[in-house]
């Protein structure tokens, strides 16, 4: 080979090697520039006397004091560009950064270490860092006290390795107004977002002073006082401004938040929250009620038991005969004979009438919806025009006639577990029930009060549904039922403004789970629909 021709090969390997070199700098680079990064050595001596770590122009700060490293290590801190699934109940007000011990042995995880994470969006609502399970796929909640003027939250870790971001919870509002109202006469507050029990710091930013409260009732009503965080007590109000205020802006610092009865803080449980939800009911569905559309399933076509909800298609069918509400009748005990087929005396939930008992067709009428009283139905059937195997198979048409194939009567109060549908049959049958105005009424009544009319006798029917006793989601209609066949089952009907949506919920393991996940249902919908 001439010497030219070698010159030729070398300049040619020379230009290829910086060709090659410029295209891997050029992806490091892009790399670099895609996710961010912070990297810094801390020594033997630095480790001694505790060291702050701050990144990304100090949105990032990892308070390590004397003790909390025993040996010298890297610390590698980056931003989290990529897609990463968020959970569906929170809203992401803070980017997603991942911080690393590099030598993870000098890490002593029993002594936990403060993180100091900025947020870049201004929410009035509950902040909190969480840090991503990957073994569960879940977010899960740190301590963390918010510092809404510094626009900051601190928090405690004991992770050597972690992805974290601040979410804000839409649930609880922790910067709003707070006016005062003279009740028990202590350090107590109304609140509609923290559980009775709960103990909060109220703080007045307009001078600095602060009290610690406990929550030991409901309210305000957010939709009548949209800005109202709290209420407080006039001796809690008190030390804080004057009474002469009235309203006063605060802020809430959470001290003890107590969990609802399946153990979830503000809605998180302790394994995390997720980015879809899950749902421990046999079957569910959610239906747009005018276009009759799916919008959310599990097991919908599933046939199952469907205990009490059975009623209101027996109520149905005995209003389209167009009964006078006033009209007087007797009670027969033979009514509540049929219920006894199928359960104990006790076991029934029902009305405490005596044989000849007048009272009127309205009161028969809310007494089942209200109350679920198994035996008031039975008396509607018996004055209702028809023959008892007459009524039921009318049941029976009328539902077929709306197209709920999968359903089938054996009688009107739901005791028996041969009473059953699907979850999406009875959302076809809850749109056609609710055209009937005093079904809409008197499925979402608290209570129910009236007179027998030859004896006086008082009686007060009282709705079990916890979604109807606090109602913060726009409920228009609500049905419970249960049986040990059945589960727990629930349809709940809400208005979105433009549309309704309903919601069934059949073979839930526990009364709380069928509240909590139908709540759920609504929450998560109607966050996907706004979003």
């Amino acid at each position: 080979m001439n010497y030219f021709r070698k010159i030729q090969i070398s300049i040619f390997i020379i230009l290829l090697t910086f060709l090659v070199g410029s295209f891997v700098l050029a992806n490091e680079a892009e790399f670099i520039a895609a996710n961010p990064q912070f990297h810094i050595n801390l020594d033997q001596a630095t480790i001694a006397k505790g060291y702050t770590v701050a990144a990304f122009s100090d949105q990032l700060k990892l308070s390590l004091v004397p003790g909390i490293l025993s040996e010298s290590t890297g610390v590698l801190m980056e931003e989290i560009v990529e897609d990463m699934p968020t959970p569906w109940q929170m809203d992401k007000i803070s980017r997603i950064y991942q911080f690393e011990f590099k030598n993870k042995d000098a890490y002593d995880n029993h002594k936990p270490f403060y993180i100091q994470f900025s947020y870049e969006e201004e929410t009035n609502n509950h902040k909190q860092v969480f840090f991503y399970d990957k073994n569960f796929s879940s977010w899960r909640p740190l301590p963390t006290r918010d510092y809404p003027e510094e626009k900051f939250v601190r928090s405690l870790i004991h992770l050597p390795f972690a992805r974290i971001a601040v979410f804000s919870n839409p649930e609880a509002m922790t910067i709003g107004r707070a006016s005062w109202y003279a009740y028990k006469g202590g350090n107590f507050a109304a609140s509609p977002d923290f559980l009775k029990g709960s103990l909060v710091r109220v703080h007045n930013p307009e001078n600095g002073k602060y009290v610690d409260v406990t929550i030991n009732d409901y309210g305000p009503d957010r939709k009548l006082h949209p800005d109202r965080a709290i209420d407080l007590d006039k001796v809690a109000f008190s030390q804080i401004a004057s009474l002469g205020s009235g309203i006063i802006d605060v802020w809430l610092e959470p001290l003890e938040i107590k969990p609802d009865n399946q153990g979830r803080v503000l809605g998180v449980s302790e394994p995390g929250i997720t980015s879809e939800l899950n749902i421990s009911s046999k079957a569910a569905v959610v239906m747009l009620e005018n276009s009759k559309e799916i919008i959310w399933e599990k097991q919908a076509t599933s046939t199952l038991p469907l205990a009490s909800l059975t009623k209101l298609v027996a109520i149905k069918v005995f209003l389209d005969t167009r009964p006078s509400l006033d009209r007087v009748v007797a009670y027969s005990i033979q009514d509540e004979e049929y219920n006894y087929e199928y359960c104990a005396k006790w076991e029934s939930a029902r009305v405490k009438l005596d044989n000849n008992d007048m009272l009127t067709i309205e009161d028969l009428l809310y007494s089942t919806l209200v109350g679920s009283a198994n035996n008031t139905i039975e008396t509607l059937v018996r004055v209702g025009g028809l023959t008892r195997d007459k009524f039921i198979e009318k049941m029976n048409t009328t539902v077929s006639d709306w197209g709920a194939v999968n359903t089938h009567f054996v009688e009107p109060s739901g005791l028996s577990p041969e009473n059953v549908s699907s979850a999406l049959d009875y959302a076809i049958i809850t749109k056609e029930v609710y055209t009937h105005p005093i079904i809409k009424k008197a499925s979402i009544m608290p209570s129910y009060e009236f007179y027998t009319i030859n004896t006086e006798k008082w009686h007060r029917i009282r709705n079990t549904n916890q979604l109807i006793a606090i109602n913060k989601l726009h409920i228009t209609g609500s049905k419970t039922g249960y049986l040990d066949e059945a589960g727990y089952c629930l349809m709940t009907r809400v208005d979105l403004g433009y549309d309704q949506i309903i919601v069934v919920t059949l073979g839930a393991p526990t009364r709380d789970i069928s509240f909590s996940e139908t709540e759920d249902l609504i929450k998560y919908i109607k966050r996907k629909i706004e979003n």
